[in-house]
Order: structure tokens, then C-alpha cells, then sequence
């Protein structure tokens, strides 16, 4: 009998709606009550925060990890975090960087609230539960586990605002699809890089995404620096280009020892150092990072678990992660 953790933190799968909106109020145990739990199955469920995922704090997702980790060293065969899907891209790419084990570890949530007359939590929680009970979900890192089709944390994406199908992964595709009561693999199970970080040790910095416009001039670059920043990250156009003002200010934090990492606004495509003129080739002669494929969102993640790893340099470590993970140049 394969014995499961389901860590629930709230999220539209547990909202009901009332006079103030929606809110997160249904317990793991209640989440559990509405749904066929797999033969030979057994869940184990543990209210880790009760909320929507777009007021987590830092203090929460570290948390959160602790219980997790707690869970695997109890010699749980697999965990199910049932999550808000706004932020579930973030926090499931998070884990996975500190997931060294080949359990499975699966996040799922819904579209749609608990009290809907026809919610999509219940079946996203069963294919989560089956997932992480079967050996082909193994060996592949933390996954996002969604209407009938499970991703690896890197490169997921929440690409639809209210839709059932709400995660994609541009360039990736899923690892797993249910159906029928079955996990079917589609693709070879590959044990994502980690970081020399463990769970109870982890103290998230401050690091800030700079969203790169038309125009864009150095004033948000320097408002997060003075906001306590230790590292930033820059959702920069194209293929990982800013401005000539925004490349002289990543050239003046740099040289003070601000470690800044560049990813894109576009949803597919890896950046790289190709143009001048505030492009990425100045960029990079600034000594920014490159971020590969990675969303800004997750970039961020990378970054400041590599600035809370104390045992090496952080450009150090997002770069070697970057090259396990198979991106050439960062």
C-alpha cells in the first residue's frame, strides 16, 4: 500500500464564495472527502496554510518546504500539495530545486471553487493522488499535475486566467498524462538539478523582478535596490535585451557585488547575449547572468535559493544549475 501526504495550502480548491469574494476555507481533510482515493492507496492529510496563493509570504513557502521535507523523512512514498494556481508555477519550481529524492512530489489546485456545482478540484486532487502513487511520476523532480496532465516544474506556465486547462510549458510539453485511471509516460523520466540547500536551512532573500518597456529608464532597477534588494532579475525583451540605461545601471550594481540574472517577457525561446546598443551582448560584457528558458518568475526563485546557499557564490551555482539543466550559456 503506497501511503501519500497531501500538504494543503488553500487555493481556489479550497475557496468558497461569500459576501467578501472568495476565500480559501475547506481543510485537506475535507478536499480528501470529495474524492476516489486510489486502490491501495492510503493520504495522510496536513493543513499547512489555508489562503490563496497570491498572499503567500516568504515565511510561508519556507514552511511549507519544512513540511514536505518532513513528510519524505517520515518515509512517505509520494506527497500531493494542493496549491492556489497563481503562483503554483513559482512555488512548485521552487521545491523542485531543493527535491534531491526520486519520490514524486505534485502540486494541483482548480479553476474553479469548492462550492461550484461543477468543480474541477476533486479530479485534479484524484489524478494528483494517482500520480504521486505511480512509479512512472518517479525520478522526475517536483511536478504540476493538471486536468488529466502532469509537467515538470521547470518551464510550467499558468496560461489561462479562468479556463480548466490552466498550465502549459512552452518549448517543454507535459512528462505525464491520466486517463482512464492510468499514468501514461510521455516522456523518459529525468531527475531535474537540485541546489545545496536543505529545507530547514532555507531563508529566502529579497529578489526583485524588473520588468523591461519601451523607454524603460533605470528608476524601478534602482527603487528595488533601495528597497533592500540582494539580487534582480530582468524580464527583458526578446532574446534578453534592456536599454543602454538600464545595461549602465545592471554595470554599476554588478560591480558592487549584485548578482543580476536575465530571463524574457517571451513565453518560449532561451535568451542569449546577441545584441549591442543596450542589447544582450552589453548585457552580458555588464556581467549579468543568463537565465536560459527559465519565466522571470521561476528565474527569481533560482536566484534567491543560490543567494540563500551559503557554501558558494551564487553566480556560481545558478550557472552550474543552469548547465545540468542543459542551457549552454548563462
Amino acid at each position: 500500500m503506497g501511503r501519500i501526504r497531501l500538504l494543503a495550502t488553500g487555493g481556489t480548491i479550497a475557496s468558497r464564495s461569500g459576501a467578501a469574494g472568495r476565500v480559501a476555507a475547506a481543510t485537506g481533510a475535507e478536499l480528501l472527502a470529495r474524492v476516489r482515493v486510489p486502490d491501495r492507496v492510503e493520504v495522510e492529510p496536513v493543513d499547512a496554510v489555508t489562503t490563496g496563493s497570491f498572499a503567500l509570504q516568504s515565511t510561508d513557502l519556507e514552511a511549507l518546504l519544512r513540511n514536505l521535507a518532513a513528510a519524505l523523512e517520515e518515509g512517505i512514498d509520494g506527497v500531493v500539495v494542493t496549491h492556489g494556481t497563481d503562483t503554483m508555477e513559482e512555488v512548485a519550481f521552487l521545491a523542485g530545486l531543493l527535491h534531491a529524492d526520486p519520490r514524486p512530489v505534485v502540486f494541483t489546485g482548480a479553476q474553479r471553487p469548492d462550492d461550484d456545482p461543477a468543480p474541477d478540484g476533486p479530479a485534479n486532487l484524484a489524478d494528483a493522488l494517482r500520480l504521486a502513487a505511480d512509479p512512472h511520476a518517479r525520478d522526475r523532480g517536483v511536478l504540476v499535475g493538471f486536468d488529466g496532465y502532469a509537467y515538470p516544474a521547470r518551464g510550467v506556465a499558468k496560461a489561462d486566467t479562468l479556463g480548466a486547462h490552466a498550465f502549459t510549458a512552452p518549448g517543454r510539453g507535459p512528462a505525464l498524462r491520466v486517463a482512464e485511471d492510468r499514468v501514461r509516460s510521455l516522456t523518459p523520466p529525468s531527475p531535474p538539478p537540485t541546489l545545496p540547500v536543505r529545507p530547514g536551512e532555507l531563508v529566502l532573500p529579497r529578489v526583485d523582478v524588473v520588468p523591461l518597456y519601451v523607454g524603460a529608464d533605470a528608476a524601478l532597477l534602482h527603487a528595488a535596490v533601495a528597497a533592500g534588494a540582494r539580487g534582480l532579475v530582468l524580464a527583458a525583451f526578446g532574446a534578453g535585451n534592456a536599454t543602454p540605461a538600464v545595461v549602465d545601471a545592471v554595470r554599476d550594481v554588478v560591480a558592487r557585488g549584485m548578482p543580476v540574472l536575465v530571463c524574457s517577457r517571451v513565453p518560449a525561446g532561451p535568451v542569449a547575449p546577441l545584441y549591442g546598443h543596450g542589447g544582450g551582448a552589453d548585457l552580458q560584457a555588464a556581467g549579468a547572468l543568463f537565465g536560459g528558458d527559465l519565466s522571470p518568475w521561476q528565474g527569481r526563485m533560482l536566484l534567491a535559493t543560490a543567494l540563500a546557499c551559503a557554501a558558494e557564490e551564487p553566480a556560481v551555482l545558478v550557472h552550474r544549475w543552469l548547465e545540468a539543466g542543459g542551457d549552454g550559456e548563462s
